[in-house]
């Protein structure tokens, strides 16, 4: 049987479900502690016996549909009385190699079943209210010129039908990698230190630099003081990101110490913009993810001391997408978020100065209109390049954007410097 990776839609059950509700006075289960025991519980932690029975509770409640906001109501017929979090722990088991049980077994594909039929409510198992449908056709902005336009949006990565930054743009960048050199572990620079770059997002981000990171650690263009960190997180949108001290957070700077490298030493980024079930006409579902962005990137900033480039991406195509996680035209519309932000930074805006956020610029730009693809070069997704949900990639989807990072860093004048030492 192919397994989906569901790990993000399950996780966005507590993660994203419970943090789009406040909790009622009268509610018998505090939901932010319960979405803390699960964070916990999900991180590897040992749970007290009360903890533990806490959690249960909270589950048993959220499988029958008693959730945040809800007034009792019953199980819906699409979840078919899933314990959603018990299906994810299976998922985990599975996808580690451990042989299930045959009861265990069945119980997962219940919850496989129950999810193409649009469950796991709160976790993009089928439509969303108030999500907009794709427009018959949605150009790859990379090949709009000045003259098209998507919703009063010009063409062109960077605007005005250009794919290339403009001229003040390009100065700053030469600044800022003439600034990235091998640190050591305080951040002073050293011949025997390291140039560090990170991944900060969610599922799709981590599976793509996951990839990436393996290719490029064995490609003779990358420098051998270069290390590479994939801290993107299922389940770990921009909105994830935002607090300070959140377990994505967290995790990273875990991830970090095991690499063997230190924050002081981490100079570059590769951040994904997205999150989870975006809603809304274009204007409102965008202002919040750049407001959500430009927190995560003063996150990095203060993380990172010596950050000095975020390239920022935005979704791949998903015009296969069955439910509501990030279907079109939200994945498209992403690449607006990331050229508002760019642009909005080189007007002077006070949230994104120097002192606060690294300097952004486009990364490889990772969308096209499925098997049509694109002028700028020959990517194409097929539906093979999907797990089940059409939102996130297979391995070959997975293998076309790790490519793509990989020729970017290696070749483009705008990073080549600091990914091949030279």
């Amino acid at each position: 049987m192919k397994i989906p990776a569901l790990l993000p839609a399950f996780a966005a059950l507590l993660l994203g479900a419970i943090s789009s509700f406040s909790q009622t006075t009268d509610a018998p289960i505090d939901w932010d502690k319960a979405k803390k025991l699960h964070q916990r519980d999900g991180a590897g932690e040992t749970l007290t016996p009360d903890e533990k029975t806490y959690l249960d509770k909270a589950r048993a409640a959220l499988a029958k549909g008693q959730g945040p906001g809800s007034q009792g109501a019953p199980t819906s017929p699409a979840t078919d009385g899933i314990d959603w979090p018990k299906a994810q722990q299976l998922f985990q088991r599975s996808q580690r190699g451990e042989k299930l049980s045959e009861e265990d077994q069945k119980y997962l594909d219940k919850a496989l079943e129950a999810r193409k039929r649009g469950g796991n409510r709160g976790g993009g198992g089928g439509g969303t209210a108030n999500q907009r449908k794709a427009p018959e056709l949605l150009k790859p902005l990379s090949d709009m010129t000045a003259d098209e336009t998507y919703e009063g949006e010009d063409g062109g990565l960077y605007g005005k039908g250009s794919n290339e930054p403009p001229e003040a743009l390009q100065k700053s960048a030469v600044d800022a990698l003439a600034q990235i050199k091998p640190l050591d572990a305080e951040g002073k620079p050293s011949d025997s230190g390291k140039i560090v770059l990170v991944s900060i997002s969610m599922s799709n981000a981590t599976q793509e630099f996951s990839f990436f990171k393996r290719i490029a650690d064995e490609d003779s263009r990358k420098s051998g003081k270069l290390t590479i960190v994939d801290c993107a997180q299922g389940g770990q949108a921009m909105a994830q990101w935002v607090p300070e001290d959140a377990r994505p957070w967290q995790e990273a700077m875990k991830r970090i110490q095991n690499a063997g490298v230190t924050p002081q030493q981490v100079q570059v980024a590769w951040v994904k913009l997205a999150n989870v079930v975006p809603t809304g006409s274009k204007t409102e579902h965008l202002a919040k993810l750049e407001a959500d962005t430009t927190l995560v990137l003063q996150n990095a900033k203060k993380r990172f001391p010596n950050l000095r480039i975020a390239y920022l991406g935005s979704r791949i195509w998903a015009g296969n997408a069955t439910g509501g996680l990030n279907p079109e035209p939200y994945a498209y519309e992403g690449a607006f978020a990331v050229r508002h932000l760019i642009q909005k930074q080189m007007a002077g805006d006070e949230a994104l100065a120097s002192a606060k956020s690294p300097l952004l610029l486009w990364g490889p730009y990772l969308w096209a209109e499925g098997e049509k693809g694109r002028k700028l070069d020959d990517l194409k997704y097929v539906k093979n390049d999907f797990t089940d949900d059409g939102v996130h990639p297979s391995n070959s989807g997975r293998e076309k954007v790790a490519k793509l990072l990989l020729e970017f860093f290696a070749t483009s004048p705008l990073a080549k410097g600091w990914f091949a030492g030279k």
